[in-house]
């Protein structure tokens, strides 16, 4: 699906969530937001950048430095363990062999999920998996979260707890884009966008009386 005149912006410090059918768009916009796919007309900033005709090397080193990703299924490697899912996050994020193990470890801890750390991925449950998932995402640092259907696969109370995660995430100052068909979640957002057919239906502001 093509996007068509989209203005979406995610600043730092809130969560932001994107709603609509099938089809609407959502994914083309998280994969344009996360620098997977380049837009054929417009400007994207990331951090005050344009980098909408950037170098792919730049595009490359961007994506892996300064965003993170989770999506519905964890996509952990099975047969390596929390740690060692959460430390080759890093590695590919370009960060130095000997802070790999301090970061996973504390990221690791911050999802609840450090007492687990030597488990293996096909040990886990959803929950916790996902919960390794976001360690993995956000052990780096990074300025912006995307998150595609975070909670799709949870239980009520590991959503909750995939919830409160993205929300004290949001709270140290990370820009969280959350695409949900779950509009219980979007409503617990700061703001709210909703497309169909490539284009914005209309931005719903959120908050304590909506």
């Amino acid at each position: 699906m093509a996007l068509d005149d989209v203005d979406f912006d995610a600043k730092a410090g809130e969560m932001v969530a994107v709603t609509g059918p099938s089809g609407s768009g959502k994914t083309t916009l998280l994969n344009v937001l996360g620098l997977l796919d380049r837009p054929d007309a417009g400007v994207l900033h990331l951090n005050g950048v344009d980098v909408s005709l950037a170098a792919e090397k730049t595009i490359r080193r961007m994506r892996a430095q300064l965003l993170g990703f989770v999506f519905q299924d964890s996509l952990l490697d099975m047969n390596r363990t929390a740690m060692e899912n959460v430390m080759l996050g890093l590695r590919y994020a370009g960060i130095e062999r000997g802070a790999r193990s301090r970061l996973a470890r504390e990221s690791l801890e911050w999802t609840g999920t450090d007492h687990r750390s030597d488990a293996r991925g096909s040990t886990l449950s959803g929950g916790e998996r996902q919960r390794v998932a976001i360690a993995r995402a956000v052990a780096h640092r990074p300025s912006a979260l995307l998150c595609d259907e975070p909670t799709g696969a949870l239980d009520e109370g590991n959503t909750e707890r995939v919830l409160e995660l993205l929300r004290s995430l949001a709270s140290q100052s990370t820009a969280v884009v959350i695409v949900t068909h779950d509009l219980d979640i979007a409503r617990r957002c700061d703001r709210w966008t909703a497309l169909r057919d490539g284009s914005i239906a209309w931005p719903q502001p959120v908050g304590p009386e909506s």
